[in-house]
């Protein structure tokens, strides 16, 4: 620990926290709750990055922690009748979306992770957390593989720096299915409204959604609308129409990102996420205003389910980990301006 980095472990709203310091940036993760990032923020400006829960739904925020901060999906998104077909069997997933017959989100972000350690020096406050699934665990009985996902987060002078790793444990091969729920909130700024706010995503082509109204993609993908390439191009508002809209991934100059831009205070948030999301979820909570969620993740919605050539498993991210194989990848969220 330095004059001007700081780690160490204390409370969020009355809820067991570590907190990260580093120059003007703070940072809170709540090991209980999934190694939920739950507050990311500029304490000199008054920006608060994240959606935080308030005081009052503090509750409802323990009891459905998918909504606010950085919450990580494990398998992410949705399952069709909570079946998921791996290497010649079926297995039996929760469905926790009744009025869809869904298994949704996954098991990794509401239950408690372990702190594996915390530190600070003259070069940033930087904490590791780490959930390790074997048989006889509860998320073992529901997901039947053996592997450690492994979270570290890093404070520093350029902003927060997210390192996630997937290592199978087991004896056989598993999927590599993951992705963050991140909230942004919209306007970060205090004094600035939605209005102020326009933003960039990286994204190609939209995937179709089924008829059935199940939120499952097709196999088939659209091309962007006009109001959906001012996305692409970074002159959109994040709340143009109600999105709940899934996208392939479509780097730009070498980098997969998210840039949400204040134009008032002429302050824009860059989420760099890396090129291992190969996909792009976006919602924004019927475009009310205040927040939304672009969601880098790995894989195509439902993929276990869908027929795939080995061409279209790789352009969906659909792959398996071998015994003893990590997966990797690093994201960013920092300020320019």
């Amino acid at each position: 620990m330095t004059a001007n980095t700081q780690a160490y472990e204390g409370q969020y709203e009355g809820l067991k926290a570590v907190w990260l310091k580093a120059g003007p940036y703070e940072a809170a993760v709540l090991p209980e709750i999934g190694a939920n990032l739950i507050a990311f923020r500029d304490t000199e400006r008054g920006y608060a990055f994240l959606r935080e829960p308030a005081a009052d739904e503090l509750q409802a925020f323990t009891e459905r922690p998918m909504v606010h901060g950085i919450p990580v999906l494990f398998p992410p998104n949705r399952f069709e009748d909570g079946k998921f077909p791996w290497e010649g069997r079926v297995l039996e997933l929760p469905v926790n979306e009744a009025d869809r017959n869904n298994h949704l989100h996954g098991f990794l972000y509401n239950i408690p992770w372990q702190v594996d350690g915390f530190s600070a020096d003259a070069l940033g406050a930087r904490a590791v957390f780490s959930v390790k699934v074997a048989k006889g665990d509860a998320v073992y009985a529901r997901f039947p593989f053996a592997f450690t996902v492994r979270l570290e987060y890093t404070l520093g002078s350029d902003g927060l720096h997210q390192r996630v790793s997937v290592r199978n444990d087991g004896e056989g091969t598993m999927p590599c299915l993951l992705a963050f729920h991140t909230a942004v909130n919209a306007p970060f700024v205090p004094g600035s409204t939605p209005d102020d706010y326009t933003f960039k995503l990286t994204v190609g082509e939209r995937w179709e959604m089924g008829a059935d109204g199940r939120m499952l993609p097709t196999k088939r993908r659209l091309p962007l609308t006009d109001a959906e390439a001012r996305m692409r191009d970074g002159t959109q508002s994040p709340f143009f129409e109600s999105l709940d809209n899934h996208y392939t991934a479509a780097p730009q100059n070498g980098r997969n990102r998210m840039e949400l831009t204040d134009t008032r205070a002429g302050v824009k948030l860059v989420y760099d996420v890396g090129t291992g999301y190969k996909q792009w979820m976006i919602w924004n909570d019927g475009a009310k205003g205040g927040y939304f969620c672009p969601e880098p993740q790995v894989n195509l919605v439902n993929a276990p389910n869908i027929e795939l050539s080995p061409e279209e498993k790789e352009q969906a991210g659909l792959f398996a980990l071998s015994p003893g194989e990590i997966w990797e990848e690093t994201s960013r969220l920092y300020t320019i301006g």
